[in-house]
């Protein structure tokens, strides 16, 4: 049986909450292998809903084993909170049952701060749109190796150089920004308040990982966002701080690359984004007002409305080489119900020149068209739909051009929230 990485192919808000809990049900173990708690996840089971953004899909599927993978950035005490909320809805969280990498990098209240900042200053066409959880800061300083780690949360007698290494960064920064500088003893305290609840759940999790693996456990490991914000092969800089793209299933959790066998990648039948950035497709008009009351587009982690467009197969073809897409999920046909007419956007127009993907240019991007082919509605409703005999013939004829142009199969079909309703094609989890 093959280990698989499940990853958005669009802006993120895919609808990968409910794919990894309907794949869930055949993983021995779900991993989290980058991100933070910017990125939300719904799930609804047996018409319960629970709200995720830290935490990996699994956690609320009785047997499975949750790995927060070294790959993730953890803010600590949003994981204390999320913990109790799920455990408030009858979720059992354990030590036993959640593992998280002792190499994981904290995102403490100063990253929190400098974020809130640096958004707040943004005006305009400069607006990132972060979630201003402390992500970004946070993957800063481990790429400038002074984050403190869960690891460190255990040996506080060598707590404090690790935090006066920290600030010897952030407290010049924060004088230049007119921000009051911060007491090292605050973060200690801060830290060693929290670290009993953190480190129970501490582990080697590359280690942890590699025995079960080797042990045939079937692995399923959980991208956040989507690739296309990618900090390399997204639309930069309108990005997230990490690497969304499958590969980094392998450096995330310890694995190596041997143990991926199949990458599922996430799409709606239409797309959507949150925040600032590039949107070839995005429609300002009633159509595009309707695709978003229909899909309830507000963001899990913000609220935010989202904007709504027409599917981008240009890009998703795109996602699909990049992160080595097998086959995709296809989320909320359902939504495109009652459409007399729906478009596709196949290739792009840049300065007059018909282009086939996304240049890297962020001017280049800003000037792009969308070229559209337009397909016939369908009467009917998809939504429910558990066989592809349930579906509208034109509905099937939308799917099946979508595969011809992203260059990949549709391996599921989601037709509602709801786990039962899907349509399987091919099971990522048979070799």
């Amino acid at each position: 049986m093959a280990n698989v990485v499940v990853v958005g192919a669009q802006w993120g808000d895919e609808g990968k909450g409910k794919i990894v809990d309907w794949l869930s049900i055949q993983a021995d173990v779900v991993v989290r292998f980058q991100g933070g708690h910017n990125a939300g996840h719904t799930l609804v089971i047996d018409g319960k809903v629970y709200k995720l953004s830290l935490l990996p899909s699994g956690i609320v599927r009785p047997g499975k084993l949750s790995v927060i993978g070294n790959g993730v950035v953890v803010d600590p005490h949003h994981l204390v909170k999320e913990i109790a909320v799920l455990e408030g809805q009858g979720v059992e969280i354990t030590p036993d049952n959640l593992k998280i990498a002792e190499n994981a990098p904290l995102i403490l209240s100063l990253h929190r701060e400098l974020d809130a900042h640096r958004e707040g200053a943004s005006t305009g066409a400069t607006k990132i749109g972060t979630t201003m959880r402390g992500i970004g800061p946070a993957y800063e300083d481990k790429a400038g190796r002074r984050s403190i780690r869960v690891m460190d949360l255990a040996e506080p007698d060598t707590l404090d150089d690790k935090i006066h290494r920290a600030l010897a960064h952030h407290n010049p920064l924060r004088r230049g920004l007119g921000l009051p500088e911060i007491d090292a003893a605050a973060i200690r305290e801060e830290l060693l308040r929290v670290a009993p609840k953190v480190l129970a759940h501490m582990a080697p999790a590359w280690s942890l990982l590699d025995e079960l693996r080797r042990a045939g456990k079937r692995i399923l490991f959980e991208g956040a966002q989507g690739a296309l914000l990618d900090v390399d092969h997204g639309t930069y800089p309108f990005v997230t701080s990490s690497n969304t793209v499958a590969g980094n299933a392998a450096t995330g959790s310890g694995l190596g690359p041997g143990a991926i066998g199949y990458v599922l990648g996430i799409a709606k039948a239409y797309t959507t984004r949150v925040g600032g950035g590039p949107f070839p497709t995005e429609l300002f008009d009633d159509t595009g007002k309707l695709i978003g009351e229909k899909g309830k587009e507000f963001g899990v982690v913000t609220g935010r409305p989202r904007r709504c467009g027409w599917f981008d197969a240009v890009l998703t073809r795109q996602t699909v080489k990049t992160s080595g897409i097998n086959g995709i999920a296809l989320t909320k046909l359902d939504i495109l119900d009652g459409f007399e007419t729906i478009k596709v956007c196949s290739r792009y127009k840049l300065d007059g020149q018909i282009i086939d993907r996304l240049p890297a240019s962020q001017a280049a991007q800003a000037r792009v068209e969308p070229v559209y082919e337009e397909i016939e509605g369908w009467e009917g409703t998809t939504a429910g739909a558990r066989s592809w005999a349930d579906l509208p013939a034109q509905a099937v004829k939308y799917v099946r051009r979508i595969e011809e142009l992203i260059g990949a199969p549709i391996a599921l079909l989601s037709t509602s929230p709801e786990r039962e309703d899907t349509i399987l094609v091919q099971n990522p989890f048979q070799d």
